[in-house]
């Protein structure tokens, strides 16, 4: 607002006649700060050097330059400021120029009546007092809606942590017009050794060398501390904390967790903040508050994402090293097999295990749900399954499928999951092959070359064997009880076990051949894998089959598991 140093009203009076000048000072200077000028060009030199009035009176008549385009020299550098004209003429087209041109408050005739004159200042007055009351809240309400938008802009473009923190104190620091602005995060109520600042362009060299940039020296700042023990905002004019600069120090809490620490300083050339001020800080300060916790709990996610990952690779190579990547040539078999999880771990499993006296046992199994609980169980069956095909005479698939449920279905019950899996032993000496199956996918047996064969004939297309021996998963009942499957493998016949990732896979029709019964885009299932297998040339190759599997799904919803023994 226009006062000046006793607080008064500044007001300044234009008239090239001395008389009249002088007759105005004495009829205003109790009220006012008055300012003479004895032309146009005089006043606005004056008003270069004393800023802005509240009221300016000026008579219209003077030479050189007249009143009307004194006052319009005036409307654009003082938008506020109230305008009076004194006028000994009656010229309607003068007075609408002074009005319209000089933006003229009120026009008085020479000679005025003092009291008619006063009444129409004191008038002046109060309507510059309303418009510049008006004028600041509004200016105050931009600015607050500039820096909240420049907060906001920090939340959304910038969620790393650090980045935040500098962002929010150059923000604030260059906002406020801070000579310096310092930011400390708090870490359990105490402030970290990591300090971010701002200082102005202007006062490079001054703060360089300053204490103030030093985070010793602010772990040592009484003000700071009395801001972070009593969490409400601090001010120190000049000469309490430093002979050259005032400071203002706030807490940056969220849900009543300090955050951070902001300290601000001003040098003793420039203004100290204004209570008005003061509370615009304190409202952008809540919204940086809201911008850090923001970036404290991303940062925490990603951290613990990192960690997460870090695991899960571990565990991935962990599970990837329980499944047998590699097993002994074993004459006159053929033995494929690939495991794909969905996440980094699955519940999926296959094992080949060539025993000592020459049987071959595989396995396909799917522990119930995704990710870490079923890696675990996953895990478990693997290490129980070892333990048992490893003795001297292991016993019938059915009867180590019991001992699998019984040492595996306390655990299964208490966390709700079962496990789906074949069991098969495969004798080469007599080309017998016992299974069993407890829920899993029917394993499937045929001849590769005879379905080649076929093909390329006018015989009827050859069908699969389904074995389908079946007793329920594991972890259903406390005793697993089921009969042993048998059956013959003969020379150039191929067994193939799937888990369910495979036979539910979403593909096209036009995927798996002409005349499939499938709808435009439906599961596999078993009718679809053989429409599959009978397309794959000689040698089966179960990397290309699931290639091809795959390629309709571009996200892979469930674990893929495939193992086949082919009779050579």
């Amino acid at each position: 607002m226009s006062q000046g140093s006793g607080g008064k009203l500044k007001l300044m009076v234009v008239d090239d006649e001395p008389d009249n000048l002088d007759l105005l000072y004495r009829t205003f200077r109790r009220d006012f700060e008055v300012f003479k000028a004895s032309s146009g060009l005089n006043a606005l030199q004056s008003l270069d050097q004393e800023g802005e009035m509240a009221i300016i009176i000026s008579d219209q008549r003077m030479p050189g330059m007249n009143g009307t385009e004194f006052l319009s020299k005036t409307v654009e550098r003082f938008p506020d400021t109230i305008r009076i004209v004194l006028t000994g003429y009656t010229d309607v087209e003068d007075l609408v120029e002074a009005i319209n041109t000089g933006k003229v408050f009120k026009y008085i005739t020479k000679p005025w009546m003092p009291d008619e004159l006063k009444t129409v200042v004191q008038q002046a007055a109060e309507t510059y007092q309303v418009l510049k009351q008006r004028t600041n809240e509004l200016q105050r309400a931009l600015r607050r809606e500039s820096l909240f938008n420049a907060m906001t802009s920090a939340i959304r473009e910038s969620l790393d942590y650090r980045s935040m923190l500098q962002t929010i104190v150059e923000t604030i620091g260059s906002g406020f017009e801070a000579t310096c602005c310092i930011l400390r995060p708090v870490e359990s109520d105490r402030l970290t050794v990591e300090f971010f600042s701002y200082q102005a362009p202007t006062q490079a060299e001054l703060l360089s060398s300053s204490h103030y940039l030093s985070g010793s020296q602010a772990e040592a700042d009484s003000l700071t501390h009395q801001a972070l023990t009593t969490r409400q905002t601090q001010l120190a004019p000049t000469g309490v904390t430093s002979p050259e600069l005032a400071q203002l120090v706030i807490p940056l809490t969220y849900q009543q967790e300090l955050l951070a620490v902001l300290a601000l300083y001003q040098d003793s050339t420039a203004s100290i903040w204004p209570p008005e001020d003061i509370q615009l800080i304190e409202g952008v300060a809540e919204q940086a508050a809201l911008a850090i916790s923001q970036a404290k709990l991303y940062q925490l996610i990603q951290e613990q994402t990192q960690q997460m990952r870090a695991e899960l690779e571990v565990a991935r190579q962990i599970q990837t090293n329980l499944l047998r990547q590699s097993w002994p040539e074993v004459e006159g078999a053929k033995i494929q097999a690939c495991c794909y999880p969905a996440r980094e771990v699955g519940g999926d499993f296959f094992e080949v295990y060539v025993h000592p006296q020459g049987d071959i046992w595989l396995t396909v199994g799917d522990v119930s749900g995704k990710g870490v609980p079923a890696a675990l169980f996953m895990a478990s069956a693997i290490s129980v399954l070892r333990r048992e095909l490893a003795q001297e005479a292991p016993p019938e698939p059915n009867i180590v499928m019991q001992n699998l449920n019984s040492g595996l279905s306390e655990d299964l019950v208490s966390n709700n999951c079962f496990i789906t899996m074949v069991l098969a032993r495969y004798t080469p000496a007599t080309g017998q092959l016992v299974y069993a199956n407890a829920g899993h996918v029917y394993p499937l047996v045929w001849s590769h070359q005879a379905v080649i064969s076929a093909s390329s004939s006018e015989t009827l297309p050859i069908e699969p064997t389904y074995l389908k021996t079946r007793g329920v998963p594991l972890g259903i009942l406390p005793i697993w009880q089921a009969a042993a499957g048998n059956v013959v493998l003969n020379s150039g016949e191929v067994f193939l076990l799937t888990s369910d990732g495979i036979t539910e896979a979403t593909v096209n029709a036009e995927g798996i051949g002409d005349g499939t019964p499938l709808s435009a885009s439906s599961m596999l299932q078993q009718t679809g894998l053989w429409q599959l297998l009978t397309q794959e040339r000689t040698p089966l190759n179960l990397n290309t089959l699931l290639e091809r599997i795959q390629a309709h799904n571009p996200i892979q919803e469930d674990d893929q598991t495939i193992l086949s023994l082919e009779v050579l």
